[in-house]
């Protein structure tokens, strides 16, 4: 089978509405497969941010009262039955403008490629390049890879699991991304040097990611240091990370 069958199952794919056994072939496929995988993380982040717009997002009463006027009452007449959908077309494109300005206005260019880079590396089927759960053996992996070198508390007692960690760019620029588990979710830390264009646009007192990302998210400076900590977990188990990498390092 071509990958451009594979591609024409990938929207039923991501939506959970193939047949078990083709479910299973698709993902078997997706184990091998950069392109489709590329691929099922563009409508990943699609779906992501659908719901987002259908959560947040709904037309205000002036809003509706512009488009009521703009229809007025003898174009209804002349359109008959298709007023009401031609009402509902123009509402859901003021619903979808005004989320992408939001997007534009509130998330930084660096905040929406942080989403992205997480959600492109939980959709492959390898999202670490170095698998393991001791800190000793993952920090090393990166040494000579990336032009810093950086801390990693210990997590033993908390609810944390490392599980590995991979190189990551943003802005062109290399940094580490690690990947701790919590409760079934997967939490992405990312770590570059706090210089433009990283830090570009990002304040000092800048702590949040913003909500229409639809995902929690901290950043913070430290040590010459950029973090980004993003997931789709609940907020506090995110800011329990936070506080452990702000933690005093130990050897």
């Amino acid at each position: 089978m071509t990958c451009d069958a594979w591609s024409a199952k990938l929207d039923a794919y991501v939506d959970s509405e193939l047949p078990a056994e083709q479910m299973e072939a698709v993902h078997s496929h997706l184990r091998g497969c950069p392109s489709c995988t590329s691929q099922m993380a563009e409508r990943l982040q699609l779906k992501r941010a659908i719901g987002i717009a259908g959560r947040q997002f709904s037309p205000s009463a002036e809003l509706r009262r512009k488009v009521q006027k703009q229809v007025g009452k003898p174009q209804r007449a002349r359109l008959g039955w298709l007023a009401p959908a031609a009402v509902a077309a123009v509402l859901l494109l003021a619903i979808f403008f005004n989320f992408n300005l939001r997007i534009g206005n509130e998330a930084l260019p660096q905040f929406r490629e942080i989403a992205d880079l997480h959600v492109a590396a939980l959709a492959g089927s390898n999202p670490v390049d170095v698998t393991s759960t001791d800190r000793h053996t993952v920090k090393p992996w990166f040494q000579g890879k990336i032009p810093f070198s950086f801390d990693l508390p210990e997590v033993a007692g908390a609810p944390f699991t490392l599980l590995g960690g991979r190189m990551a760019y943003l802005q062109q620029s290399p940094g580490a991304q690690l990947i701790f588990l919590v409760r079934q979710h997967k939490i992405s830390v990312f770590i570059f040097q706090d210089r433009p264009p990283v830090n570009g646009g990002l304040s000092s007192e800048q702590r949040n990611f913003p909500p229409s990302l639809g995902f929690s998210g901290e950043t913070w400076a430290a040590r010459g240091l950029r973090y980004f900590v993003i997931s789709d977990a609940a907020a506090d188990d995110v800011k329990a990370l936070a506080r452990l990498l702000q933690s005093p390092p130990h050897s």
